[in-house]
């Protein structure tokens, strides 16, 4: 599956920025704790000193032996249990308002009185409960998790598209870029240094290749023209020969042969001319053209054919079938396909043709083998041994289709019939 560059480089942010989140909290739990324990330490030594104080001025401050509402106790102690250091620890005791235990921070020092007697002093005050501080935390750091992966995903669509706006634009214009248009694919005025360059070379390429294309281009006119003027000449020259009456059988016989031959010849010089132009645009030019009408005008011209080979033409119009197309074109197309239905056609002797509101269909009568569509639209792809065939008909009619996005060519093999279809998708 395929996904654009913006929204791939965003899967890789979202990982990354999990991992790094998932550090820095880490980190911050640490740090935060940290910083509360030490505040509350700060505040439990400052106690301390007061108490002491205290228990100097007044001495029933010594008797305070359980935790109350001063929230310390004294207990007297002997020179061996005596410790005049600041010790610091989190322990649990019974809180009646939550009615269960909460953590609490403590101090435990030790102090010598005014009597010269050893007292241990320990003073408590509540702390943070660390589970439901890391439980917050999370949930907190979920909250902001969702926040930027949000917040960078809108961020990240709006100034990505602007960015790669002329990026699109680029691969928009090269998909609607023909050859033989004569068109720049694009004006480069682009302010971001990477389009700039790739634009640059994408018209040097373009350039090149156009050149390329109009060279080849007139090559093959001009050298296709250059050819038909020689084969009408020998065509000429045999048919004034052959009205010679001194001429044996034999040599009428290779004399008929060699006119075939250039026939066929003359034949495929002008379906390579006509392919060459189909596939040069050179037909553009589009109208709206009615099949029903194209296909009555052409198959006029094959009246005499057809009446010579004693074949049934079946026509069925069940509507209007209308598309935009280069009229020129459809008009080789049909011709192509009635001219490739009469050539197979079998013993029956049938052509049927349907047309539809959305399709042209010709079938012709055949022997009972299918047609293998893999290949026969190739060029010069050849069914049977039938040398007078240039194996070109067909290629035409694909290469007529492909300049119509809005048309299809089908074939299908039914009931001892080959049937051809156009099929529009517009209609």
């Amino acid at each position: 599956m395929r996904i654009s560059l913006k929204y791939y480089t965003l899967k890789y942010l979202i990982i990354a920025l999990l991992g790094v989140i998932a550090i820095w909290s880490g980190i911050f739990y640490a740090f935060i704790l940290d910083e509360v324990n030490d505040n509350i330490d700060d505040g439990l030594k400052d106690q301390k000193i007061q108490i002491i104080r205290q228990a100097f001025i007044d001495e029933s401050v010594l008797n305070t032996t359980e935790f109350g509402l001063n929230q310390f106790r004294i207990t007297q102690v002997d020179s061996i249990q005596y410790q005049p250091l600041n010790k610091f620890e989190n322990k649990m005791f019974f809180m009646e308002y939550d009615g269960e235990n909460e953590p609490y921070r403590i101090l435990t020092t030790g102090f010598i009185d005014k009597d010269g007697g050893f007292r241990k002093l320990e003073i408590r005050t509540s702390t943070v409960e660390e589970d439901d501080f890391g439980i917050n935390l999370l949930i907190a750091l979920f909250v902001l998790y969702v926040f930027i992966i949000v917040g960078i995903f809108f961020i990240n669509k709006i100034v990505l598209d602007r960015a790669w706006s002329p990026f699109y634009d680029i691969l928009k214009r090269m998909n609607q870029y023909q050859f033989g248009n004569k068109r720049t694919l694009v004006e480069n005025n682009q302010k971001i240094m990477e389009f700039y360059e790739l634009q640059n070379e994408i018209q040097t390429l373009v350039e090149r290749n156009e050149h390329t294309f109009l060279t080849q281009k007139n090559f093959i006119e001009n050298a296709s023209h250059e050819l038909q003027t020689p084969l009408a000449i020998s065509l000429s020259k045999i048919d004034f020969l052959l009205e010679n009456e001194d001429l044996d059988n034999k040599t009428q016989k290779q004399f008929i042969e060699i006119k075939s031959s250039l026939k066929r010849m003359k034949s495929l010089n002008k379906s390579l001319l006509m392919l060459s132009k189909i596939d040069n645009n050179q037909f553009d030019e589009k109208v709206l053209v009615n099949w029903n009408v194209v296909f009555k005008t052409v198959l006029q011209d094959f009246e005499d054919i057809l009446s010579y080979k004693d074949i049934n033409v079946s026509v069925d119009e069940k509507a209007q079938f209308e598309t935009n197309a280069n009229l020129y074109l459809i008009e080789i197309l049909i011709s192509n396909l009635l001219r490739n239905a009469i050539k197979y056609i079998g013993n029956e002797k049938k052509i049927v043709v349907i047309i539809s509101e959305n399709a042209f269909q010709i079938s012709n009568s055949g022997n009972h083998i299918a047609l293998n569509p893999n290949y026969i639209f190739n060029r010069f792809y050849k069914s049977g041994a039938d040398e007078t065939s240039t194996g070109l008909g067909l290629s035409i009619v694909q290469s007529i289709v492909k300049q119509h996005p809005d048309l299809q060519i089908q074939y299908h093999f039914s009931k001892n019939f080959h049937q051809f279809k156009v099929v529009s998708s517009n209609s």
